[in-house]
């Protein structure tokens, strides 16, 4: 199973403004979302997931790049985001919000990126308002390796700069970001051997707040690639240690789907079990989770080389 699916198995919306991760509080990478990020195998058209706060619409191209994304609320309130990409990279992003069945153009955004090869990888992103007024502009620079180094982000609050650095010790591979040259949030990968063959890996993020510790989260996925455990820690001013709060265990299906999840905090354990039903082409179309005995159903459109629509989980 994907990892990123998690996100849509708790029926969190994934379509805020993380997505591209042009947030206002600190700087992200560019993200391009593409069928594989949901969970989706095969050319997959459109995909619409039904869940118990409304209705998430996922639109693709014959790349399986994400061209279209709807959170629908009610009737009356949902948001739209459109995507365009121009030689493998994103264009263009628009945010469209509609409350009470109108559009608003105050809480309405558009995202316009530009690519600079000369001298040196450089993304740039515009954003502004439906209405034209600007909010931000970032400056994302990549080094000869295509890693990203340094993000400039402009406002009329004035201009912040994330620096990026990476290094390598004792086979862990670190990523540090300093946030006006004060430390941010730190990612560490290492690698150690999984019974049965191949690696384990363990990345360890951990947070700071103006250079302060805050939290941390360790997360170990096996040698196939799924998310297996999650520890979560809040840094103690009394142990001067990140201490742990909370922990999640992930078990998988011969098919390699999610069959359940255990979270353990405050002394207390709570198990979720996922049965899935899946269409022809072996994609799920019904998730359910016990004991509470909830769900959520996904229609999904394929492409077919004639373009003769081919409708599954219906």
């Amino acid at each position: 199973m994907n990892h990123h699916f998690r996100r849509l198995v708790y029926g969190v919306s994934i379509l805020c403004g993380a997505l591209l991760g042009s947030q206002k509080s600190s700087a992200q990478e560019i993200k391009i979302f593409t069928t594989r990020d949901f969970d989706l195998l095969g050319k997959v058209k459109s995909c619409l997931v039904l869940t118990d706060y409304g209705k998430e619409e996922f639109e693709f191209n014959r790349d399986g790049l994400l061209t279209k994304s709807v959170t629908r609320y009610n009737d009356n309130d949902y948001s739209i985001t459109y995507y365009k990409y121009r030689d493998g990279h994103m264009a263009e992003r628009r945010d469209e919000v509609y409350r009470d069945g109108a559009f608003d153009a105050n809480s309405s955004i558009a995202h316009f990126f530009n690519l600079d090869t000369v001298p040196g990888k450089r993304i740039t992103e515009q954003i502004v308002t439906y209405n034209k007024e600007f909010l931000d502009r970032y400056e994302y620079y990549f080094d000869e390796d295509n890693k990203l180094v340094r993000i400039l982000r402009s406002s009329n609050e004035g201009i912040d700069e994330t620096r990026v650095d990476y290094s390598t010790h004792k086979g862990e591979f670190t990523t540090t970001y300093f946030l006006n040259e004060v430390l941010q949030k730190t990612v560490r990968e290492s690698f150690i051997p999984a019974q049965g063959g191949g690696e384990k890996r363990i990345l360890l993020t951990k947070e700071y707040i103006n250079g302060v510790p805050d939290k941390a989260l360790e997360q170990t996925f096996d040698a196939g690639g799924n998310l297996v455990t999650e520890q979560r820690f809040e840094y103690s001013q009394k142990e001067k240690s990140f201490v742990p709060v909370s922990r999640i265990s992930y078990e998988y299906g011969d098919n390699q789907q999610l069959s359940n999840v255990s979270t353990t905090s405050n002394g207390q354990k709570r198990s979720k079990n996922y049965i899935f039903q899946y269409d022809p082409k072996g994609n799920w179309i019904k998730q359910i989770i016990t004991p509470e005995n909830a769900y959520t159903t996904r229609k999904i459109e394929y492409y077919l080389p004639d373009k003769v629509e081919d409708r599954g989980g219906e």
